[in-house]
Parts: structure tokens; C-alpha cells; sequence
């Protein structure tokens, strides 16, 4: 039976899925595709936010539940929990995922979760993940083989007897250990104890493969004074896991130079994004491949009109020819057409015949999502001003119409229609939407603006300043302040903020492009002056002891 199949019977049907070690990247294809279909999802805490992202906003997910004081500390009974839940879901004819940490084929109880199924009859699959004491070592920059081969031993400390650690401690095999940070150096005791030199090297990785990833190397008998001097140990986080690699690969300067995760411009900088999620996507995105965590905080909220009869009328005037062309000056004003509509039983047909232009690749790529291919946009500048520069002037004789229609904002700057009509062009300049000061955001996210827990914040306009400063507060010193524009900085500077980084061009991307020039230039500089490598929100009186905490 082919398990990707439909399935007819009475029962349901298990996908065992491995999430990875934690990066949502490392998802595979197939993974997304069974998430997408399924009814039930029972993952493993440390990845549920990684998987639940791809599944239905109806899929349902059970909590597991532990019931006595003896169950808190007994993983045995956590499992048969767990168990029960995927059989219980698997009776009732569900479809359902039991996402793992790492890969199923490494997860014992995954294991015996896929005997259960068998013994009763209900059919799984499995899908593979990146394995965490593969997949961390790789984002660690320390690779497990080299061209000479050599042997590669996995140990679980929870589990490993006096018979693994001697094996692994009377060998020269790379190992690679599974344990906790406050277990990690007995780990080391215990090799040094089997016969490893105390002078062998080794790495330790916690957070693997996420922002919060951070690699200490030393050595089987320096470890202890190693995590000491970097103030990692002691620690209430203790029980956190780490990946710990023993042998000559983990040296110290093989990995300064094949660190290429945490040698990103903006590795694990907390970066405040005055956007709503949906204008910030591919921004955010951007950050991330820098190795950022972009935090979205909307600054503004669009409302409509407060008179709906202008919009009503140019909409009507749009399908019965009134105009040769409809300039978008931003997303909102594509939403706010394309839901006026909606409203009307219109779609993207009612554009025949009208040429369409677009103020940048964000309102194009929201036209192209709406059915429509803008006709114009910027080949230079993305702004009025570039879209304005591309214009064709008005000429009678191969343009019948001379009417611009331009759904915009109450608050737009009149530059584009003031440039239009120069080139001959009668404009109707509707208020398609108007822009208030959106809601504070929760207080948490407002102490660290003010607190300096946020590393650098993106001022896309001079309103993201203002209104940002009036909803939640001035930034802290210690952080970054990056604009768009000259205009941008100039406001933020009136607000006592000091601008760090000034965007070449009024573009989001290249602002956040300038920003990680900003942070390898830090970077750099600090690894030429022999410093360690810091996060600006670092700086920040008792930012140390708070992060430990």
C-alpha cells in the first residue's frame, strides 16, 4: 500500500516526521506536503512553532498532558501519553502528524509509537529529518569527516554505560555527544576518565541551527574554565540541550574559519520592524538570511474612508472608461481597490484596456497576486518620484483618454500629482484609505524598545518615527537606528535619536542591506581588535546577567 496515498480504511493514518534540529529551513518538501494535509498535529515542544506554521488553521492540536507528580520526571509515562494521543486520533479515522525533534529514525520513541501503530494495523509512513547531532555540527562549522574519512561515533549521555565510555575514550573516533549544559563537563570528565587526552578538542552548541545558536571550543580539560570565563556556566538554564563534537575537528582555528552561521552580519540581532507581518514579509525574510530575528510591530492602521462615495465613483468610472490609466501607490491602495471589488462582484477583467503602473516591487508583486501585470514600474528609484521620471507625457494623439485615476492614502505627499499633471495629465486623487496610529503594542515589546532589548530598528518613513516614539516610546541608545532616507533621518534626529545607518537608496531592501553592512563592519571590528563578538543590545547595563536568567 502506498502510504501516501488516500486512505479507505476504518483507521487513520500516522506520518512520523522529522522537524529538524530547530531552523525552520531545514524543513524538507515532503514534510511541508504531509503538514498541509493533515487533521491532527502532535509534535514535540521544541519544534512545534516550526512545523505548526505549514498546517491548516484547522488542524487540531492536542496538548499533552501529564497527570501525576511521579509522570513530571518520568519520560516513560510522557511517551505512553504521547502514544495514546496519536492512536486515539489514529482510531478515529484522522490524518496525523508526529512531528520529532531531529529525525524519527534517531527517536526512540518515535520507535516504539510506530510498533504500536503496526501491532494494531494502522498504516504509517515516515519522513526523514536532518538529524540534530548532524545538522548542528554543520551549522556550527565543525564537519564530521574530511577527505581522510575516519570514524564517527553518536552518544547520548542520558543513556551511555561505562562500556560506550570506554569505547569511545580507548579510540580516536569523532564523537558526537548529546547531552545537557550542566551535564556537559562530566561528559568531558567521563572521556578524560576512559583514556581521551585531556588535550583534545572539542566544541559545544547550544540552540543549534537558531539565532540563539552560540559555540564555545575547548579542550577535555579546559572546558570547565572555558564556560566559566564566558559566564555560561553556572546557569539556571542547565537542562537545555547541547551537541558537544570531541576530536581534532572541533579545533578552535578550523572553526574560525568554517563558521558560517554565526559569522552572519546580523547573527541572532533582535531587529524591530515598524510594519504590519504582511508589508514586512519579504523584508523580514531578507533579515533572517542575514541571520536577524525581525520582530514586526505595526506603527499605523489602515481604516477606510471617511466619505466611501469618491472611491465608489471612480471605481464605477474605471469600468465604464473613464480612465487611461491607475497608478498604486502602495499595497494598501491595491487592497482597497481590490476589495471595493469584491464588493461590486468585480476581478482583475475589469482592468481590460486600462494600463496599470506600480510605485515599486512590493505594489507590483500585489497587483501580479491580484491577476494583474502593471503595465509601469520605476526602472530606477522605487518611489513617486522614480515612477514619475518612467511617465509618458500626454499626447492626443495616441492617448484617447487624458484621466489618471490614483487611489492613494488621506495623508499622501502630492509629488505624483503634481508630476502628472506637468505631463499633461488630469488626475482624480481619491482617498482610497486613511492611516491612523495604530494600537501600542503589548508592554513587553514597548520595555524593550525603551530598555534596549531591541539591537536595531528599520524607520522605513518619517510617520514609522513618530508614530513608533508615540505608541511605544523612544528607543534605547544602544540600538541601532537605520532610515530609509534623508527625510527619515531628519525626523528621527528631531526625536533625539541618533542614526547609525542611512539607506543609498529609498529602498527597504537596501536599507536592510546597509544595515548588515553596518553589523560586518562591527563585526570585523571588533575581531581586529581582539574583543569578543557582541550584540549592540549587549551593551546595555545588566543586559549580560538578564540574557543568562
Amino acid at each position: 500500500m502506498n502510504p501516501t496515498a488516500p486512505n479507505h480504511s476504518a483507521h487513520g493514518h500516522v506520518t512520523f516526521l522529522g522537524a529538524g534540529p530547530g531552523d525552520p529551513g531545514l524543513l524538507t518538501l515532503r514534510a511541508v506536503e504531509a503538514l498541509a494535509a493533515a487533521d491532527v498535529l502532535i509534535a514535540d515542544p521544541q519544534v512545534l512553532d516550526v512545523v505548526r506554521t505549514h498546517a491548516r488553521s484547522t488542524v487540531d492540536t492536542p496538548v499533552q498532558t501529564v497527570t501525576d507528580e511521579a509522570s513530571k520526571t518520568a519520560d516513560v509515562s510522557v511517551l505512553r501519553d504521547t502514544a495514546n494521543l496519536v492512536m486515539s486520533a489514529a482510531r478515529g479515522g484522522k490524518r496525523v502528524v508526529r512531528a520529532v525533534l531531529g529525525d524519527p529514525g534517531l527517536d526512540g520513541y518515535a520507535a516504539e509509537e510506530m510498533l504500536a501503530c503496526a501491532a494494531e494495523g494502522i498504516t504509517f509512513e515516515v519522513v526523514p529529518g536532518v538529524a540534530t547531532a548532524v545538522g548542528v555540527p554543520a551549522y556550527a562549522g565543525v564537519p564530521l569527516r574530511d577527505g581522510r574519512g575516519g570514524d564517527v561515533r553518536f552518544v547520548d549521555a542520558r543513556t551511555a554505560g561505562a562500556t560506550c565510555w570506554a569505547e569511545v575514550g580507548a579510540s580516536q573516533v569523532t564523537a558526537v555527544v548529546s547531552t545537557t549544559l550542566d551535564c556537559v563537563v562530566a561528559t568531558a570528565g567521563e572521556l578524560v576518565a576512559a583514556g581521551r587526552k585531556p588535550d583534545t578538542p572539542l566544541s559545544v552548541t547550544v540552540a543549534g541551527t537558531t539565532t540563539r545558536q552560540r559555540t564555545w571550543t575547548a579542550t577535555l580539560g579546559t572546558l570547565q574554565q572555558t564556560l566559566k570565563a564566558a559566564k555560561v556556566l553556572p546557569t539556571a538554564d542547565g537542562a537545555q540541550p547541547v551537541i558537544a563534537v570531541v576530536g581534532e575537528r572541533s579545533a578552535a582555528e578550523q572553526r574560525d574559519r568554517l563558521s558560517w552561521f554565526e559569522s552572519k552580519p546580523l547573527f541572532g540581532w533582535n531587529v524591530l520592524v515598524p510594519r504590519t507581518k504582511e508589508q514586512a514579509a519579504s523584508l523580514s525574510d531578507q533579515l533572517r538570511s542575514y541571520g536577524a530575528v525581525p520582530s514586526e510591530v505595526p506603527t499605523i492602521a489602515v481604516e477606510p474612508p471617511r466619505t466611501p462615495q469618491q472611491m465608489e465613483r471612480a471605481v464605477k468610472g474605471l469600468v465604464t472608461g473613464r480612465y487611461e490609466w491607475i497608478a498604486f501607490t502602495s499595497v494598501n491602495a491595491v487592497k482597497a481597490v481590490r476589495e471595493k471589488f469584491e464588493e461590486y462582484g468585480l476581478d482583475a477583467r475589469a482592468f481590460a484596456g486600462i494600463k496599470v503602473a506600480a510605485v515599486g516591487e512590493q505594489t507590483a508583486k500585489s497587483l501580479i497576486e491580484f491577476g494583474v501585470k502593471p503595465d509601469l514600474v520605476p526602472s530606477g528609484e522605487q518611489s513617486a518620484a522614480g515612477l514619475l521620471e518612467d511617465w509618458p507625457p500626454y499626447d492626443p494623439v495616441f492617448d484617447p483618454i487624458d484621466r489618471v485615476f490614483l487611489p492613494r492614502a488621506d495623508i499622501a505627499t502630492e509629488t505624483l500629482v503634481a508630476g502628472l499633471i506637468e505631463l499633461g495629465w488630469e488626475v482624480d486623487d481619491v482617498t482610497a484609505y486613511r492611516t491612523v496610529r495604530a494600537s501600542p503594542p503589548p508592554a513587553e515589546t514597548r520595555e524593550a524598545i525603551k530598555g534596549g532589548g531591541f539591537d536595531a530598528v528599520l524607520f522605513t518613513s518619517s510617520s514609522t518615527v513618530r508614530n513608533l516614539v508615540g505608541i511605544a516610546g523612544k528607543p534605547h541608545n544602544v540600538t541601532v537606528i537605520a532610515c530609509i532616507g534623508p527625510a527619515t533621518a531628519k525626523t528621527a534626529e528631531e526625536h533625539g535619536l541618533r542614526v547609525d545607518v542611512l539607506s543609498p537608496e529609498p529602498s527597504v531592501h537596501k536599507l536592510a542591506e546597509a544595515l548588515a553592512e553596518f553589523g560586518a563592519a562591527r563585526r570585523d571590528a571588533a575581531l581586529e581588535a581582539g574583543d569578543p563578538v557582541t550584540r549592540p543590545s549587549e551593551r546595555r547595563p545588566g543586559s549580560r546577567r538578564r540574557a543568562r536568567s
